[in-house]
């Protein structure tokens, strides 16, 4: 029998500096910095590099605003690092709570 749940969700993979980034992996480490709630990764498209990884991200409180890039950086390397963090009060999300990611790119 076939149960759905077991099935990973497709990933669509931000290929920046001709890398794949994940953005659940990047959002993942953030999400382990105290000062950071809620935050989505996307990519956006850049002149050069044809996609920039970019976070926009939910404070829970004022903390130090590159700790959580040295976190990425420590755990998937420079390269994987968002080049643009905007902070935001809200992000778009559905009725069930899931961000809606396609109004960020």
């Amino acid at each position: 029998m076939y149960d759905s749940s077991d099935t990973p969700l497709p990933v669509s993979p931000v290929r920046a500096h001709q890398v794949n980034v994940y953005p659940r992996e990047l959002e993942e480490v953030m999400l382990t910095h105290p000062a950071v709630g809620l935050v989505a990764v996307v990519g956006v498209p850049h002149d050069s590099h044809g996609e920039e990884v970019k976070a926009y991200v939910i404070r829970r409180r004022r903390g130090h605003r590159g700790r959580a890039g040295r976190m990425v950086q420590a755990e998937h390397g420079r390269l994987q690092v968002p080049r643009v963090v905007e902070f935001r009060d809200t992000l778009p999300m559905t009725a069930t709570g899931k961000i809606l990611k396609r109004e960020l790119r």
